[in-house]
């Protein structure tokens, strides 16, 4: 699939961008169904992190999804690495934001973070699996 036919991006990461640029440092947000706006700034940055993801999915490949299948990947063997190391990160900043950056925080981060994380790794497991020992002849 050419650029020419490749879906728009752009406009995704631009909201995405404000959207969580709003939850971390302005804080305009409805009340919320509770009375409390740091629910509604939570929705807020959620759905600038997902709005980030299909962005950077459109722009990495190329065309409309949301799951990177493998066969998407130019170089797998060296893509599941990365993949792991950035659960690692991602694992690493759950244990930061949920111990000694605790009360700077939000409660639920090192949850999330660590959601994140493990679905992450969870991915390049699969990856690592269907390359390796799984892999079809």
């Amino acid at each position: 699939m050419g650029d020419e036919n490749a879906p728009e991006w752009i406009p995704l990461a631009i909201a995405s961008a404000i959207l969580i640029l709003d939850s971390l440092v302005f804080g305009v947000a409805p009340s919320g169904p509770w009375g409390d706006t740091g629910f509604s700034i939570g929705v807020i940055g959620m759905v600038g992190l997902s709005m980030g993801y299909v962005a950077w999915y459109r722009f990495t490949f190329k065309r409309r999804g949301l799951i990177p299948w493998i066969d998407l990947w130019k170089t797998p063997e060296e893509s599941v690495k990365r993949v792991f190391a950035v659960a690692v990160a991602f694992l690493v900043l759950a244990w930061v934001s949920g111990n000694p950056m605790q009360p700077y925080l939000p409660d639920p981060t090192g949850l999330v973070l660590t959601l994140v994380g493990l679905l992450i790794a969870l991915q390049s497991g699969y990856a690592y699996l269907v390359m390796g020992p799984l892999k079809e002849d």
